[in-house]
């Protein structure tokens, strides 16, 4: 299966894949507002790949078929204060 890769100029660390270059039909114009001006960033094969790099290779897939497109996000920020509080025994309430 083949899909396209674009990158946000808005968000950062936040990828699209679609199922053809530039056709942005199936996603949502909220999302899309969200996201910017997609840019660009490669044309990949999902059939020769074993993982992609910070995505659910089968969620990919899974919503390119049942949707026509997969948001990538990035992962949560880590809240070190709330990290450093529970190491200490300390209550976060």
């Amino acid at each position: 299966m083949l899909t396209a890769v674009y990158k946000s100029k808005k968000k950062v660390d936040t990828f699209l894949f679609v199922e053809k270059r530039d056709d942005f039909s199936k996603v949502p114009e909220p999302l899309m507002a969200m996201f910017g001006q997609p840019h660009y960033v490669m044309l990949i094969n999902l059939a020769k790949r074993t993982h992609l790099g910070g995505a659910d290779l089968s969620l990919v897939e899974k919503s390119l078929t049942d949707v026509g497109f997969y948001l990538q996000l990035p992962p949560p920020e880590a809240n070190l204060l709330a990290e450093h509080r529970k190491q200490n025994g300390v209550d976060s309430d």
